[in-house]
């Protein structure tokens, strides 16, 4: 039984010509063997599989051929290229850093690079993972790789540049190799394929390509799993039930059923995808990629973007036909959002739903507002779709649902004198100030009369609604934030009396020192700002420190650690004598 030999290395490139995917590297090194402007050091880098000792293979077998073509070819038939093809040859040296990384390895390289060679004009020392070399080893090398002997020429191979010296690295000629892309993965697998007499269908070659990621040897390996799985016949189907690969007609119908605003199709389909084991959060980001494919799909200068080819490529056309742009984008936005989300979410299904669901109610609520108020209206609310038995699914508008006010605080009691602040009537989430007004200006609804806004207990700063909230309420927020702070001084400087409460929503507060007033405002203030702006739903919300004319520092109470330690020392000498002989020192929050 012949020995069987994978597709990987049975199909190694053996001619510059050969290899796939990077063309201006291999015509620089075609050109300067032309030339004969050939440099003593070369650094190969790029990802796995994409050609790099391959190629430096073929560069070291090129310069030593003796009867070079018109093409600045390998011969094949002269000793020297069939000694590096039959493996015997003592020209070409290879050595793997990763196993031979000790000075005592570069030291016997250097020995071995004194010696000419046999036959040809160069000895070529290919070192693969080269980042891998210990410091020591490429101190080591250091003088040999800058002044080798004329016959000596290194190559040296690496898919992470960044931890080579850059003492190493300005001694080469650096190449850096490219990901292969899909198209040329896909022709060369039908290459392999015919030679093989087998038979595959373009679709499946795309998805063998997409998921090599760039590297040729691995859309081999692929390629091999698949033939052993399919035989000589390989589809599409076969494909992606072999490598656990999401199939494109559920993108599709997905799709279909955000269009129509189907959410129980959508929800169930989503189960038959988890129901075959497929990850979520591939998914997520899986259909996330088909809202990027269908959008580039809208326009005939991006449809050339579109990384698949025969029949699928004339659905995602058809399908984009179907789509509005505004759709396509506000749906790219909830799936990234999702995405960003995933990995601290506690319930990471439900959150896949949310998002699918909100997609769903998306092309309803663009007819009735703009993209930036329809994604901001889904991201703050909750669901508002209710199911009945004659639709499949009907909607509320979410601008015409009134929410109740929150209830005022009961811990504590209200007096007459309270000065009143405000709040916005606006729904919970993260919105930058511009983004609330401007949405609050633009909606009709904000503009309510004085004697309904009085009934309501709502005031107006320019077209903005706000609502009451009082002093007290301030003071026990303030509080409550307080208690929550785990260095002392600061808590302490926080807990020394209460805030004022003055027009337009500024918050004043005395502190007793400088040094009070400066280590508050570059720790605390913004996460304080934050947090009552959050509570209170007042984006307008100012905290405004200031040091008390009343009271100093030479008022004779210690606040710091340094002003207690001065303190004591007055009282007792005897310790700065401690401090010094120890060398102590104090611990800084």
């Amino acid at each position: 039984m012949e020995n069987y030999i994978v597709s990987a290395r049975k199909y190694r490139p053996d001619t510059f010509g050969s290899v796939v995917g990077q063309p201006s590297i291999t015509s620089t090194l075609k050109n300067a063997i032309r030339s004969n402007h050939l440099a003593h050091a070369y650094l190969f880098c790029g990802p796995r599989g994409v050609g790099k000792t391959t190629s430096a293979r073929i560069f070291a077998k090129t310069i030593n051929c003796l009867n070079l073509d018109d093409h600045t070819e390998p011969c094949n038939r002269c000793e020297s290229c069939l000694s590096f093809s039959e493996n015997r040859s003592y020209n070409i040296h290879e050595l793997d850093a990763a196993s031979n990384n000790s000075v005592d390895d570069i030291r016997s390289l250097v020995d071995k690079v004194r010696i000419p060679p046999q036959i040809g004009k160069y000895s070529v020392y290919i070192i693969d993972e080269v980042h891998m070399l210990s410091q020591a080893a490429f101190n080591a090398f250091l003088k040999t790789l800058e002044e080798p002997p004329g016959h000596a020429i290194f190559i040296l191979a690496t898919t992470e540049k960044h931890k080579i010296l850059p003492t190493i690295l300005s001694r080469c000629q650096i190449y850096d190799f490219n990901r292969i892309t899909i198209p040329d993965i896909e022709k060369h697998l039908l290459e392999v394929a015919q030679k093989e007499h087998i038979f595959a269908e373009p679709e499946a070659l795309n998805v063998i390509a997409q998921k090599a990621d760039g590297a040729m040897r691995d859309a081999l390996s692929i390629f091999d799993q698949v033939v052993s799985f399919c035989g000589a016949n390989v589809t599409y189907k076969d494909t992606i039930a072999n490598l656990n690969v999401l199939d494109y007609d559920y993108y599709f119908k997905l799709t279909d059923c955000f269009q129509t605003g189907d959410i129980p199709g959508t929800l169930m389909i989503f189960s038959e995808i988890l129901d075959k084991g497929f990850n979520a959060h591939h998914f997520i980001m899986g259909l996330g990629q088909h809202f990027r494919d269908l959008l580039i799909c809208k326009d005939a200068v991006t449809v050339q973007l579109l990384e698949v080819g025969g029949e699928i490529r004339e659905r995602y056309k058809k399908q984009a036909a179907h789509c509005s742009v505004n759709f396509l984008i506000g749906a790219l936005q909830l799936t990234a959002d999702c995405d960003i989300q995933y990995k601290s979410s506690s319930n990471k299904r439900f959150l896949v739903e949310l998002t699918l669901v909100r997609i769903d109610q998306l092309e309803e609520l663009l007819k009735k507002k703009t993209i930036d108020d329809a994604i901001a209206t889904l991201s703050l609310l909750p669901i508002f779709a209710k199911m009945d038995t004659d639709k499949k699914v009907g909607y509320s508008d979410p601008a015409s649902l009134d929410f109740p006010n929150p209830p005022r605080s009961t811990l504590v009691n209200s007096s007459v004198n309270e000065r009143p602040v405000a709040r916005k009537i606006i729904n919970r989430g993260a919105f930058s100030t511009p983004s609330i007004l401007d949405a609050l200006k633009d909606d009709p609804k904000s503009e309510k009369t004085d004697r309904v806004a009085q009934e309501e207990g709502v005031q107006y700063s320019g077209k903005v609604a706000v609502k009451i909230f009082t002093e007290t309420e301030l003071i026990e927020a303030w509080r409550s934030f307080v208690n929550t702070i785990d260095a002392p001084q600061l808590k302490s400087a926080l807990s020394a009396r209460e805030p004022s409460l003055n027009n337009h929503w500024k918050i004043g507060y005395e502190l007793d020192t400088e040094l009070q007033f400066n280590r508050l405002t570059l720790d605390l203030k913004p996460k304080l700002q934050s947090y009552l702006r959050h509570r209170f739903e007042n984006e307008a919300i100012e905290i405004h420190f200031k040091v008390s004319e009343g009271t100093s520092i030479q008022s004779g109470i210690p606040y710091t650690d340094e002003e207690r330690w001065n303190l004591l020392v007055t009282k007792y000498p005897a310790l700065a004598t401690l401090k010094s002989k120890f060398g102590l020192d104090f611990e800084h929050y």
